[in-house]
């Protein structure tokens, strides 16, 4: 019984992950020049409350997004960006940001 609980959560978790990898990385550019005011055009945000978005992952900014358009997530302004987005924009979305690469190096 304890198998197959663990066995049909994993297979959720996977199907989960390629939902999220169905995006497509050039409509969600496109889609993402809304968001370029506060999170930057590459993701790098542009406003000190705002979080970088590039290289995040596409399964963590899917449900952000998710909840932030159901409610159960709140900010004044993702709230209204994210209620009229449909799950093919926030996959899409999600597709950009996680395509983008971001390289971090030590402080000499």
């Amino acid at each position: 019984m304890i198998r197959s609980l663990v066995t049909g959560l994993a297979l959720a978790g996977l199907a989960c992950v390629a939902h999220a990898a169905d995006g497509d990385v050039a409509a969600g550019r496109q889609k993402a020049a809304a968001c370029a005011v506060c999170h930057g055009p590459l993701g790098l945000a542009t406003l000190p409350d705002a979080p970088n978005l590039a290289g995040q992952s596409a399964i963590y900014l899917a449900a952000q997004l998710k909840a932030y358009r159901g409610g159960s997530r709140q900010h004044e302004v993702m709230t209204l960006m994210a209620k009229p987005l449909s799950d093919m924009d926030i996959d899409n979305l999600a597709a950009w940001y996680s395509s983008l690469k971001v390289q971090v190096q030590p402080v000499p």
